[in-house]
């Protein structure tokens, strides 16, 4: 298995891009925003005297207008808006040079100096039409279409500061009796913190007074608030239902649950994409392409079919402009971005993009059993009943649960959790190695081990408890008024939504496998129960990965689900390891990818993700190559025989319009998870 380095930063990234375009690494993208808008509206201002300065224009219109120096002044509003509108371009253009990566600056700014100096050398007496209005739309529309552009970019790629804004400012820090508002920052280990109703959690701590409930949506997709009480842990950044608590802080910093799943998105939004590289190499060969493309029409259209140099350059200029390759930088990229954010805030953490997107390709997962598929506690699985000593099982449940309340045994404590009915217990007594008996409500109540019917030489049903023997279920009988009345089965519970989850893997021809170190008899069960077919039983730990290559020897894509614990090894081994249950532990570090709930569901959710991450890139890709299919020989004026010509200022609304479809189909994602 190919793990993907998360140092080696190959991400074409669109704050790198446009940083480069502008040519101050150090602006935020904000500010770059802005000064595009900027740079836009004081050259559309001066666009204005020049379209009405142009003979072009004028002609359009069916009006005269020329004075003595009339041209000078064309000059020189085009140079202001060649210099100052284009100088995002032209700097640009310096920075790709420098990197030797020419790309879509180049071709810009090569564009807008061609047509600037030759029009200039007009106005010297160079035979030939002037380009001054066409240069000054030109640089007015890529201007605002990267205005807008970078606009959308922003609020497609915002994930990491939607995570940082979940933190509050201030915390609310106890010294005895009195509360002081502390900057966060500020707050450190061990600190008591009041958190208020409504108000968010300022850090990773422990419950120490008071009890709440507790929407942790934002951190892990579930949206049923959790109860909180005395000891129980809270989350950074998760908000405070109607109850006021005091927390002890235990983490901060770089430490928190919240940094943590930061660090993680930002290392996979960094990481290498193997269909981002096949963008990346599409960007590279369509500049060379432009480039000598460009030539090529200037050369064709002036030299072989005799048309004035001027219209020769004009086609030269709209291939260089439409041919810019930015729709191809952006296509990956902001995928990646917005599937990485998608994926946090649904509790599903990626730390390794090539294995995320593998994971659509995925035709068998195998799971770990305990803990995974099952509860990973003790609980009741199945109830017998041979007489009419109980008019129902919630009525025996009740009464053995009234029983065991009075016992601290693990197989008591999980009967009385079942109890919903609060009855009387008198003359409780512990029958050592046995089980326990008692008065409830009135009625006499064992509760006992098969050996204490052994001893007791009372008889049961055998044919009906047998399995339940065979599946490896604990056997405790209930005894009422010295009659054996029932039979409860105690086993690791199966999850409700593990059923759900392995049905709808099939439905996705996706083949679901388990993994435990349990007896053939409770693995039997269990696979039955969920409709597993194929199961490996009583594997070690360190056997678990060899089970993991007999699958792949298949020629089958697996994926491994476990606790990322003792199933370490198989989740290396795996093409896609994924770590369930992790909770505020996301520091796993043989895990690729990480589901804080322990929800099998998750698994699903995370393929569905990834084969609709996938879908997108293909989308974008094919819309950024198939638009330049077409736009190119329009651009070249293949069908100016027909009287379809693009002129520069065209080309460029064109290309900025792919450059938009972009970035908004990747923003559209969203709207693929449910």
């Amino acid at each position: 298995m190919n793990k993907t380095d998360n140092s080696e930063h190959n991400h074409m990234s669109h704050d790198d891009h446009t940083m480069n375009h502008h040519g101050h690494a150090g602006h935020d993208h904000g500010a770059m925003i802005g000064d595009f808008k900027r740079r836009f509206w004081v050259s559309v201002f001066v666009s204005v005297p020049v379209l009405v300065l142009s003979k072009t224009i004028q002609s359009f219109l069916g009006i005269h207008l020329e004075f003595q120096g009339s041209n000078y002044l064309l000059l020189a509003l085009s140079t202001f808006i060649f210099f100052y509108g284009g100088w995002p371009f032209l700097t640009g253009l310096v920075s790709e040079l420098r990197a030797r990566k020419p790309g879509m600056m180049t071709l810009i700014a090569v564009a807008i100096t061609t047509a600037y100096v030759f029009s200039a050398a007009t106005v010297f007496g160079l035979p030939g039409m002037d380009f001054f209005w066409e240069l000054a739309t030109l640089i007015d529309i890529m201007l605002v279409g990267h205005w807008i552009e970078m606009k959308s970019v922003m609020g497609a790629s915002n994930a990491l500061e939607e995570l940082v804004r979940l933190m509050p400012a201030v915390a609310h820090v106890m010294h005895g009796q009195e509360i002081h508002d502390m900057p966060l920052a500020e707050v450190k280990k061990e600190d008591r913190l009041l958190v208020r109703p409504g108000e968010k959690i300022p850090a990773d701590g422990e419950v120490a007074s008071g009890s709440t409930s507790i929407n942790e949506s934002m951190l892990t997709g579930e949206s049923k608030p959790v109860g909180k009480e005395t000891g129980s842990k809270v989350v950074g950044g998760s908000i405070n239902g109607s109850g006021a608590i005091e927390i002890i802080v235990k983490k901060t910093g770089d430490e928190t649950f919240l940094s943590q799943i930061i660090t993680l998105v930002r290392e996979a939004q960094s990481s290498k994409s193997k269909t981002q590289d096949l963008a990346n190499r599409a960007a590279n060969w369509l500049t060379a392409i432009a480039l000598l493309g460009g030539l090529a029409t200037l050369l064709v259209w002036w030299l072989i079919v005799g048309s004035s140099f001027s219209y020769a350059l004009e086609r030269m200029v709209t291939v260089m402009v439409i041919c810019c390759p930015h729709a191809l930088g952006l296509a990956v990229p902001l995928v990646v971005a917005i599937s990485t954010a998608i994926a946090a805030k649904n509790g599903l953490l990626i730390r390794d993009r090539t294995a995320f997107e593998s994971a659509r390709n995925i035709k068998a997962i195998i799971f770990d059993k305990t803990g995974t598929l099952t509860e990973g506690k003790f609980g009741i699985v199945k109830v017998l009943r041979f007489d009419n000593s109980f008019a129902s099982d919630e009525e025996l449940l009740n009464y053995a649960a009234a029983l065991e309340s009075q016992s601290e045994h693990p197989i008591a404590r999980a009967i009385a959790a079942a109890g919903k009915q609060h009855l009387d217990v008198t003359s409780f007594n512990a029958l050592p190695g046995k089980g326990a008996e008692a008065t409830v409500n009135g009625r006499a109540i064992k509760v006992v081990s098969p050996g204490y019917l052994s001893e007791a030489k009372l008889n049961y049903p055998d044919q009906d408890v047998k399995p339940l023997f065979d599946q490896g279920h604990t056997v405790i009988f209930v005894l009422s008024e010295g009659q054996v009345a029932s039979v409860i089965a105690l086993g690791d519970q199966v999850r409700t939504e593990s059923k759900v989850a392995m049905e709808r893997l099939r439905g996705m021809s996706i083949e679901p496998m388990m993994l435990t170190g349990d007896n053939k008899q409770v693995a039997k069960a269990v696979a039955a129960e969920l409709g597993i077919k194929n199961y490996f039983a009583e594997v070690l730990p360190q056997d678990k990965a060899s089970k993991v290559k007999e699958v792949q020897a298949k020629g089958i894509a697996v994926a491994m689900t476990g606790d990322g614990v003792n199933d370490a090894p198989a989740l290396a081994q795996a093409d896609v390891g994924i770590a369930i249950g992790a909770g505020t532990d996301v520091a796993i570090e043989t895990a690729d990818i990480i589901l804080v709930k322990n929800n099998p569901n998750d698994v699903i959710a995370l393929i569905e993700l990834s084969r609709a991450t996938y879908k997108k890139m293909v989308q974008n890709l094919w819309w950024a190559a198939g638009y330049n299919i077409v736009a190119i020989p329009l651009a070249a004026g293949v069908l100016s025989g027909i009287g379809i010509v693009l002129s520069p200022a065209a080309g460029a609304v064109l290309m900025s319009a792919s450059t938009v479809v972009v970035a908004i189909n990747a923003k559209l994602l969203k709207l693929n998870k449910a």
